[in-house]
């Protein structure tokens, strides 16, 4: 179970000892010599860090000396066609793949995989990232766990479902100073996939959500 201690967040083993997150998540995960896998989800709202958590932990693999391979969609080119990149500009080399499916083909003799935007992958990423962990790969997953509707995005909820461990992080709502978890569209356009940054979309708390959505649709009934 996860608990939370002057804002960081921790797990309770079963003997009841309260662990720093970060515990759960050692870069040596061989026992006696046989390296097991497991799946990792960040998911939050835009601009809540999921990018720059995944980065982190990637580097923190690299620095264990483990070989560690990075995929993103390769319709994110917003800030670089190759590299992952956060919103404050942290980035780590990455592979792009139009579909789910090539990852297996990318890892040979890999320890650790990062999949950036899984939001925007195929609904096949969840069995891919399964295969990867049931052969002893520990994978990296982050991705808005929600769409600018506020409803469950892509694979996303699979995902999570399946992962050892969820981490959510949240940004601040615009609107409150509140803690956000909906990423609020402010741009034109009703796709779903829809690739923009702050000029496309902000950040909201539930409450401020709600108001917001309801201004929108009152507007749209009256202009219909």
């Amino acid at each position: 179970m996860a608990h939370s201690i002057l804002g960081l967040q921790t797990y309770k083993n079963p003997r009841n000892f309260v662990l720093p997150l970060d515990t759960m998540f050692l870069e040596n995960s061989s026992a006696k010599g046989r390296q097991r896998g497991w799946i990792e989800v960040v998911c939050g709202s835009m601009f809540s860090g999921k990018t720059e958590e995944l980065i982190r932990r990637l580097r923190r693999a690299e620095f264990a000396k483990m070989k560690v391979e990075i995929f993103k969609p390769a319709v994110d080119v917003r800030y670089s066609n190759e590299d992952v990149v956060s919103h404050i500009g942290t980035s780590i080399r990455s592979t792009p793949v139009p579909h789910s499916s090539q990852i297996p083909l990318l890892v040979s003799d890999v320890e650790v995989v990062g999949i950036d935007e899984a939001q925007f992958f195929d609904d096949g990423l969840p069995e891919i990232c399964n295969q990867l962990a049931n052969i002893g790969i520990r994978v990296i997953v982050a991705g808005l766990d929600m769409d600018y509707l506020g409803r469950p995005f892509g694979p996303m909820p699979h995902l999570m479902a399946i992962a050892e461990y969820v981490t959510k992080v949240h940004a601040i709502c615009v609107d409150t100073g509140d803690l956000a978890h909906h990423s609020y569209r402010v741009a034109e356009g009703d796709q779903i996939v829809q690739l923009g940054e702050k000029e496309s979309y902000v950040p909201l708390s539930r409450e401020a959500f709600q108001r917001r959505m309801n201004a929108r649709n009152d507007n749209s009934d009256y202009s219909s």
